[in-house]
């Protein structure tokens, strides 16, 4: 029996997001199968699941944030992949632009507005969470910011997002990115060679 498309639980204010996002193409090529790429608050998952982001985890422990470092560059090397740009204002608050990544899927302009969110945090990074900021930046990429940004407050946008981080605890994540190959998860973006593996 065939494996099923790969699923990716992301959130925009993830750098390992934005690098694992990178790194998708070529190994969906490899695989010959496409990621499904799925919308999660990560600020609700660490509260579910009493979890902190790695700035904070990594703070004042020695070596660690060192190698998490060479972690990163050895994946940029392997993907080749460009390296994030560090963005100014993180913690960048997501809520807004990843209820607004469901509204895009309600829009029929996911792919494009997953591309323009992670080059506006990470390629080009800006201040995400202030609504005016967004919505030029959206638009700068040829979306319709203002409509996306204003469809996201519609409750049935709200509850989606909810849905699906509720959904991404009970199966057992507890942050981003995390993928899962049916009932399988991995965590982090290095286990996207786990993934990979799967389907050889």
């Amino acid at each position: 029996m065939p494996l099923p498309a790969p699923q990716f639980l992301f959130d925009f204010g993830s750098p390992n997001a934005f690098l694992a996002h990178e790194a998708i193409p070529a190994i969906e090529q490899r695989i010959g199968a496409r990621f499904d790429y799925l919308p999660v608050l990560l600020g609700g998952i660490f509260k579910a699941t009493n979890n902190k982001s790695p700035a904070e985890t990594l703070a004042g422990v020695k070596n660690k944030r060192e190698y998490h470092a060479v972690e990163t560059e050895r994946f940029i090397k392997r993907y080749a992949v460009e390296p994030y740009v560090w963005n100014p204002h993180f913690p960048v608050n997501t809520l807004n632009l990843m209820r607004a990544a469901v509204a895009a899927q309600l829009e029929g302009v996911f792919d494009q507005y997953v591309e323009a969110a992670f080059h506006h945090m990470w390629v080009e990074p800006k201040k995400m969470d202030d609504l005016e900021i967004a919505a030029a930046a959206l638009t700068s990429s040829r979306l319709d910011g203002k409509k996306l940004l204003t469809r996201a407050q519609e409750p049935e946008v709200k509850a989606k997002l909810i849905a699906n981080t509720d959904d991404a605890v009970a199966r057992g994540a507890f942050g981003s990115p995390t993928f899962f190959v049916g009932s399988d998860m991995f965590f982090g973006k290095e286990q996207l060679r786990d993934v990979e593996e799967m389907y050889g």
